[in-house]
């Protein structure tokens, strides 16, 4: 039961907790679900690491530029269902790992990790992010 070093592209069970839900008062995520690891990085002298997630989730975006589907091969091989599924690039949580929202996978005793996304659509990912802050877009990071 062991969690994972957290790197990006690393897929992770987590309470995933919207901006709208954070605007609404809300302290924990109402869904756990799959997020990928966006940034990793040590944030102090102690070695905590702070650590950037995007949520995986069966809405489409509403524009496209604000979501990266992911292939229904990578979904299989990292042991998610096989409706479509988007990586969102626009809702962010930002949190010190471990933290309290890391949760086992269902099915899966003692695993906190699917797996890691393929380098391509994780580079993708982190693209489409900095394109967004680029541009001046919303990229909203919400601090768990």
């Amino acid at each position: 039961m062991t969690l994972p070093r957290p790197q990006p592209g690393l897929v992770i069970h987590y309470a995933f907790l919207w901006s709208h839900e954070a605007a609404a008062g809300l302290q924990e995520g109402l869904k756990d679900r799959p997020c990928a690891v966006v940034v990793a990085t040590q944030t102090d002298p102690a070695g905590d690491l702070l650590v950037v997630v995007a949520p995986v989730t069966h809405s489409p975006p509403g524009d496209v530029t604000t979501g990266i589907e992911v292939p229904p091969d990578v979904k299989r091989r990292l042991g998610l269902d096989q409706s479509r599924s988007w990586v969102m690039l626009d809702n962010l949580n930002r949190f010190a790992w471990p933290g309290y929202d890391i949760r086992p996978i269902p099915g899966r005793a003692g695993e906190f990790a699917y797996g890691r996304l393929p380098s391509g659509l994780w580079l993708r990912i982190r693209d489409g992010i900095l394109r967004l802050n680029e541009r001046g877009s919303s990229v909203r990071i919400t601090p768990r």
